[in-house]
Formats: structure tokens, C-alpha cells, sequence
């Protein structure tokens, strides 16, 4: 998500548009050069979110539709066929009893769509879209990504942001929240600190949380019970967003950069594919092997082959 309200973006990120080429023999190779698989514009407005549903293999998006802070009701998810074909909007707040009003972050878990939207996690029926409760995080500002782990749990991500005289202005409420579901779903507060610089993507492992901050050019690395766990992972451009893992690759997308990254564990961060505008919340679609980019100041989500 982008540290400015919507119509402040073009002026408040003159951001370098392409990396500096490698000069040494043992540099990486180039970024690609960008050629989608895939460009969806319709049925999308602000979308901030894209996510893979494997079972329906479907792409559902978050559209923010107007302001990242603002409570409007103007909030949508969209459901796209692989080839991106618009199928529904899944869910439209003002319709169905359904309230949303600046969705970001998306998460599946047991037939359960998580939705992060400002200061509350919302909950839907993943078939039907109708509204399956809610969790509200107290204090909160500026909830962004959620992820749904194989323990059943759902972490989501709180930017710590408000609206300013200029923009977007820090909160320092920049935390992280644990779900456990259930009938009375439980909140746990993991973390919080300034020190998470905003923290955005994130993702969790048997034994590791990866978190991107939009404030900062490297990946946190933390333990489950939210403490450091070894050195931050540089990518050398920040305003990182989105996160994902495959195998046992990260990949992540910077707005500074308007690239996303991949780092095999262990190993250094090179860029992807670049020139991609206000690139925020990826995602992966595992049968096709394509990272799924939205572009949130386009109103258009690509697709990438990974390669």
C-alpha cells in the first residue's frame, strides 16, 4: 500500500523507474523485460490485492475503490476466471448485508475468505460471498496484508498509517495480529513496534515470519513469537508490498523500484521483472506458475511467468 491517499500518489512518488545496470562480470543478468501473460482492466477499481483460489482456480481481488483509509462502503472483491475473464463480484459492500470499505490483504482458510479492511478483519463464505463474521483489532490504523497459515491461524498486518495535511502520516501502530478461528474468533497481539517500519506483506512457515515494510528496503525475518530471527534480508529498493513464497524462493514487490524481487533463501535478491507501476499486494498462482501483479494507481492486475 502507498504511504499517500490516492490522488497525492503522482507527485509524492517520483520513484527511480528502473535499477541501475549491473557493472561487474558476476552480476545477475537483467531484469526482464515486461510482457505480461496476462493484463485484466475490467471489473477492477484501486485494486490493492490479487489472490489465487487453487480449488476454483480463480483469481479474487481486492478493490479499494476510493480512498485506502477512507470508511465509504465502497469496497469490492472481483472474481476472475485464469484466462481473466470477470466471473462476479464476489462481494460488493451495501448488497447481500455485506459492509467493506477499503479491503486490502486476502487470505483463504477452511472455506473462509479473510479481508483486511482499516481496523477489522472481515470474514466471508468463500462460495457464497455473504458476510461470516468479523474480528476488530483495537487500535489499529491501517491493516494491510493477512495470511493464512498451514496451522490453521491468520496473521494480518497493521501498516500503523492515518490521513495527514500532506498524505499519509505515520500512527505507530505498525504491528502484527494472530487470528486462532473458531466460532468467537480469538485476537492475539504478536507484535508491535515502529520498528516493523510499516510493515506490509507477509508470510509464515512452520517456524518463520517474513514481513515486507513499505518503509524500509529489507525483509524482516521473525520467529513465531514475533522476535528477530537474524539478519533482514536486503533488496536494495523499498516501499516493499506484497510477499509471497514459492518453494523455497521470496518474492516481493517494491514501489520504488516498480520491479519485483526473488531470493532463494539464503541468497541475494535480484529482480524479476521491472517497470511495473505501483506494484502492491502479489500473489501466485501455483498451476500456471505466474506472479500476479496489481497495479494499484492502473486499475489493472498481470500476470508473470515465472521462470
Amino acid at each position: 500500500m502507498s504511504l499517500r491517499l490516492p490522488l497525492l500518489f503522482a507527485s509524492c512518488f517520483a520513484f527511480t523507474a528502473v535499477a541501475q545496470s549491473a557493472m561487474d562480470a558476476g552480476a545477475p543478468a537483467e531484469p526482464q523485460k515486461p510482457t505480461a501473460a496476462l493484463t485484466v482492466s475490467e471489473g477492477l477499481s484501486t485494486p490493492e490485492s490479487v489472490l489465487y483460489d487453487a480449488d476454483t482456480d480463480t483469481y479474487l481481488v481486492g478493490n479499494i475503490n476510493g480512498s485506502p483509509l477512507a470508511k465509504d462502503g465502497n469496497g469490492f472483491v472481483s472474481e476472475f476466471a485464469a484466462d481473466g475473464k470477470l466471473v462476479a463480484r464476489l462481494i460488493e459492500s451495501g448488497k447481500n448485508g455485506v459492509t467493506l470499505n477499503a479491503p486490502k490483504g486476502l487470505a483463504l482458510s477452511k472455506g473462509v475468505l479473510y479481508v483486511a479492511d482499516i481496523d477489522t478483519v472481515r470474514l466471508f463464505d468463500r462460495k457464497s460471498g455473504a458476510p461470516a463474521g468479523e474480528v476488530k483489532v483495537p487500535g489499529a490504523t491501517f491493516l494491510n496484508d493477512v495470511f493464512a497459515a498451514a496451522t490453521g491461524l491468520v496473521y494480518v498486518t497493521d501498516s500503523g498509517l492515518k490521513a495527514g495535511k500532506d498524505g499519509l502520516e505515520p500512527t505507530g501502530t505498525d504491528g502484527i495480529y494472530v487470528i486462532e478461528p473458531g466460532k468467537k474468533p480469538k485476537l492475539k497481539t504478536l507484535v508491535k513496534s515502529k520498528g516493523l517500519s510499516r510493515p506490509n506483506g507477509i508470510v509464515v512457515t512452520a517456524d518463520t515470519i517474513y514481513v515486507a515494510p513499505f518503509g524500509a528496503s529489507t525483509v524482516f525475518v521473525l520467529d513465531l513469537a514475533g522476535k528477530k530471527k537474524g539478519e533482514p534480508l536486503e533488496v536494495s529498493k523499498g516501499s516493499l508490498d506484497g510477499l509471497v513464497l514459492v518453494g523455497d524462493r521470496l518474492i516481493v514487490s517494491s514501489w520504488e523500484s516498480k520491479s519485483v524481487w526473488a531470493a532463494t533463501l539464503g541468497k541475494p535478491f535480484t529482480e524479476l521483472f521491472t517497470g511495473l507501476t505501483a506494484p502492491a499486494d502479489i500473489g501466485f498462482d501455483s498451476k500456471r506458475s505466474r506472479v500476479l501483479v496489481p497495479h494499484f494507481m492502473d486499475n489493472v492486475f498481470t500476470a508473470w511467468d515465472l521462470k
